[in-house]
């Protein structure tokens, strides 16, 4: 039985904005100004402050930034032998509009692990943090989901089942391999299962000749076969969200539809909900959630740099505590701020003040 008690009071959900250090030598690199070895330079550099940033802000658990992906799944894709990325269907909403499209993860031979994808990002981390360190990944859904059908070559896998054994066991692979270094918290990202929740989304998906639901059952049970990978001393919690790039998002609609079963069923120690607008919906979904599970609320926003008035957050959780008990619960913002190179419609200073108000709010509620 899980403890029902937050992996830390004041979480962030992983990606930092890159600092222009950082950007700046990425251009280098690219046109060879510089070396690698002069690149991992800035990075560790960049990390190191990053790390420091996140732990005078009063965030307990502590990542990377994400500073050595691309993006917040593409680390993923680039590590895995298999894996490259096409452009899908799913467009990101702008002006009212879907209209801008993102490479996505497409399987075009078989699936195997052949090296760390996240394991270098741990150790590194864990050498100069204080504070507990967190790795993220893509959940499996999120590689299979965002091209529909067409998500794998079918001379390769003509068979799907053949896909999600591959897939699963690069994933107990490198969760295994995290254990080993003495990770303790993990955190999967999942996004197909959040979108679950908006309707224009079922009905994409009905066109594609998918059944939601079938796919929810699915994505339940291989994410729950990749956790049974994890050691005891291993916390897991998984991050709900309708998309984010560069502050724009995919999906909206409260989590009620997929709540009962996403909270009762997977098998992590706590969810890590979005709720920094009307699209998240109310609440009221959270009366689901078991006794032995706890929630993060991400009430702070990453998609806009002004920063939430801090007594409206405590007013918030008055109004989420109606349905579980504050001593489960705890803040974040509701992304990451940088979940690709390119930025968002954020600056350093937002993106510090903002991990500010969530070590704040933390300290007040739970002291």
């Amino acid at each position: 039985m899980s403890n029902a008690c937050p992996i830390c009071r004041a979480d962030h959900i992983g990606s930092l904005l890159r600092p222009k250090e950082l950007r700046e030598a990425y251009k280098n690199l690219v046109s060879g100004k510089i070396d690698g070895a002069q690149f991992k330079y800035v990075q560790d550099k960049s990390i190191r402050d990053a790390i420091s940033m996140q732990e005078s802000a009063g965030v307990g658990a502590v990542t990377d930034g994400e500073f050595r992906r691309r993006s917040w799944f593409a680390g993923f894709v680039d590590a895995v032998d298999g894996l490259v990325h096409k452009v899908t269907e799913f467009n990101f909403i702008e002006d009212g509009k879907a209209s801008v499209s993102v490479p996505v993860p497409h399987a075009e031979a078989s699936i195997k692990r052949t090296g760390g994808i996240t394991t270098d990002e741990f150790s590194y981390a864990n050498s100069v943090a204080v504070n507990r360190v967190k790795i993220t990944m893509p959940a499996p859904s999120a590689i299979h989901f965002f091209r529909g059908p067409d998500g794998m070559d079918r001379t390769v896998y003509p068979e799907e089942e053949t896909y999600w054994n591959d897939l699963v066991a690069v994933y107990q692979e490198e969760i295994r391999a995290l254990g080993e270094l003495g990770l303790s918290y993990l955190q999967l990202d999942e996004v197909p299962m959040a979108l679950f929740c908006d309707e224009k989304v079922r009905t994409r998906l009905a066109e594609w000749g998918w059944d939601w639901r079938s796919l929810f059952d699915n994505y339940i049970g291989r994410v729950n076969e990749v956790l049974d990978s994890r050691p005891a001393n291993m916390k897991a919690g998984m991050h709900l969200c309708r998309g984010n790039f560069r502050g724009k998002w995919i999906g909206t609609g409260g989590y009620e539809i997929v709540a009962e079963r996403l909270f009762n069923e997977v098998k992590v120690d706590q969810f890590l909900l979005e709720y920094d607008s009307e699209r998240a919906g109310d609440f009221a979904p959270l009366r689901f959630l078991p006794k032995d599970k706890s929630a993060v609320l991400g009430m702070v926003s990453t998609k806009t740099a002004e920063l939430e008035d801090e007594n409206d957050l405590y007013r918030r959780f008055d109004d989420a505590s109606k349905y579980v008990s504050l001593g489960r619960l705890a803040v974040s913002p509701q992304c990451g701020f940088g979940t690709t190179v390119g930025g968002a419609p954020i600056d350093d200073d937002a993106q510090r003040r903002k991990l500010e108000l969530v070590g704040r709010v933390a300290e007040h509620i739970w002291q």
